[in-house]
Parts: C-alpha cells; structure tokens; sequence
C-alpha cells in the first residue's frame, strides 16, 4: 500500500500479538489498542492476580495514569503528539465501578487536547487489564 508504514515503539509495552504499535496512512496515525502494561514488566499497574491469573483487585487510577502515559510514548515515537490526537476510543471492563474515575483523569489529561471519545464497556481484554485505548491522530 502507498504512503503507509507501521511503527513499533521501542519504549512501550510488547504487542500481545501479531501487530505494529501503530500504523501511519497518510497524515493519519492509527494505533493499536494501548493498555497499562509496562515494557518488560510482567506486573500490570494496580493489578493483583491469583494464583490462577484471576484479577483479585486493581487500581483504575493505577491503570488510567499508565495507559496514558503509553498512548503519549507510542505517539511521540511514531512522530506525533498527544496535541494531535483527534479520536479516542475507551474500552472499560467494569462501566459502574470505573468510569467516574476514568472520566475525572481523563479530563485532566485532556483538558488541552479535546479529541473526539467513545467510551465502552467490555465484557473482558486480551490481558487482565480493566482499560484500552484505541487512537487516531495526525501526523
């Protein structure tokens, strides 16, 4: 395909699968789904397991500030900016128990930045992760 590249980032969290951090079409940057996880750690922020893998408890908060801060590492790696960002799409798993939370830091993280949002509840993520971003930007 003309004029598109894909993009992994050296900084962010290991793809779960088969696919690019995120994908330029354009002037358009399409990322994958970003969640909380960290680079090399196997520990999720905010995120207690059983022995099972079973969540027993998180931390939306935990979850919100480091899914945040990948979406910004992803972007600025591909040659974009938080500024640019123009539709985010949020994928909860507990709608009730976390989108006050969610809601508030989000407004702080984007009190500049006002991209299009969605928010949904699902019933479950790839990893045990409670949030996901989905993002488009400009480039």
């Amino acid at each position: 395909m003309e004029n598109q590249s894909a993009t992994s980032s050296s900084k962010a969290p290991e793809p779960v699968g088969l696919y690019p951090h995120a994908r330029k079409v354009g002037n358009l940057l399409f990322l994958s789904g970003v969640g909380p996880r960290e680079k090399g750690n196997p520990q999720i922020p905010g995120v207690v397991l059983d022995k099972h893998g079973n969540i027993t408890s998180y931390d939306i908060e935990a979850q919100c500030h480091s899914v945040f801060k990948n979406v910004r590492t992803i972007l600025e790696e591909a040659g974009s900016s938080w500024q640019n960002l123009v539709d985010v799409t949020v994928f909860l798993t507990n709608m009730k128990a976390d989108f006050k939370t969610y809601n508030r830091l989000y407004a702080e993280y984007f009190k500049d930045c006002q991209p299009c949002r969605t928010t949904v509840e699902v019933n479950a993520l790839p990893t045990p992760i409670a949030i996901e971003l989905k993002c488009i930007a400009t480039v």
